[in-house]
């Protein structure tokens, strides 16, 4: 068995593989590099064939199965004990590997790790995925350090540290392929976005732990997929966040925790109707229609991850994010005590 796998889940991203892959190849020595391609429409396939025949082993999808769908079909024919879940639009930097894959070497209860994420685009900044390390709050808001909602830090040594976090992003995720297996991989119904905090949030439930590791760093374009602006995004991350909290919140809790999220969702809505774009507005009205179209669904996981692991809440920050945000002022990780 290999002991590390670098997989790349490639969407109609040519254009990212010829310019990010060579140094994922160049800066990852004794992993095997696997491109995943989830059915591109592009000619990903060929510039795969013609410019890394040698160096890369390809998978090919029929069709795009979704960024949590073409992983798992993917994963499932790689054998690895580590796998990193690398977006394709990420450039990694020399030593990026080693320090992750030593720290979980160490430590088996380490499931899961990530790097330093910056900006590619601005490389002193944090990016607004992962950054830092995540942790989520009271009412399932995901945040990071370095990001707090849409302001991000500047980059200036003071997240070097290596330490527990309560999700790694899936930008750039290390997790132990038994750990990735034994929680049925990525929730499919997520498609796409927060579905690496969900398992995440299984792996705190089953007592294992998740590590951000400072002295690794990676670059991420962000957006190679959806951009920030697009409703699509808008409909996922909100509905995502509505399953997230239903999936993983206790009973009592949920009873109020649901409710004032849903109110917060429409405040969000009316900003975004205010701001001009009706387009995300409809999409947090899509959002919840098809929360509700899913709930008998997300009800039976529910019941199913309560049986095996119960709700233990691991690094949960016990706050409320928007709360400290909007009308405390936090503008930043570190007013929050965490």
């Amino acid at each position: 068995m290999t002991q590390v796998a670098v997989v790349i889940l490639n969407y109609n991203g040519r254009n990212f593989l010829k310019q990010f892959l060579p140094s994922v190849i160049a800066h990852s020595p004794g992993a095997k590099i696997v491109v995943a391609d989830n059915g591109s429409t592009d000619d990903s396939l060929a510039v795969l064939e013609n410019d890394f025949q040698h160096t890369v082993t390809v998978i090919r999808l029929s069709d795009n199965l979704g960024f949590c769908g073409g992983y798992n079909a993917a994963l499932k024919q790689v054998d690895a004990e580590i796998f990193v879940l690398l977006n394709s639009d990420v450039e990694v930097t020399p030593g990026w590997i080693e320090p992750v894959i030593g720290l979980m070497k160490n430590d088996l209860t380490i499931a899961a790790a990530q790097p330093k994420i910056l900006s590619y685009q601005d490389k002193n900044w944090f990016e607004y995925a992962g950054a830092a390390g995540g942790f989520i709050d009271l009412l399932g808001y995901p945040f990071c350090r370095g990001r707090l909602f849409t302001t991000r830090e500047q980059d200036h040594g003071q997240y070097n540290d290596t330490r527990p976090v309560f999700w790694a992003t899936g930008a750039c995720l290390f997790i132990r392929s038994k750990a990735y297996v034994d929680c049925g991989g990525l929730d499919e119904d997520f498609f796409a976005h927060m579905e690496e905090i969900d398992l995440c949030w299984q792996l705190q439930r089953k007592g294992l732990r998740v590590f951000y590791v400072g002295t690794s760093t990676v670059y991420h374009v962000g957006g190679g997929t959806l951009s920030a602006s697009n409703p699509r995004k808008t409909f996922l991350n909100f509905r995502n966040g509505l399953t997230l909290l239903v999936k993983h919140t206790p009973g009592l809790k949920l009873m109020w925790a649901l409710p004032l999220r849903v109110m917060l969702d429409w405040l969000a809505g009316l900003k975004f109707l205010s701001s001009g774009s009706a387009s995300d507005c409809m999409a947090v009205f899509k959002a919840h229609v098809n929360f509700l179209q899913t709930f008998s669904s997300t009800l039976k996981k529910r019941n199913a991850l309560k049986t095996k692991m119960g709700f233990s809440v691991g690094m949960q920050y016990l706050g409320l994010l928007p709360f400290d945000y909007f009308v405390l002022g936090n503008k930043s990780f570190r007013n929050l005590g965490l």
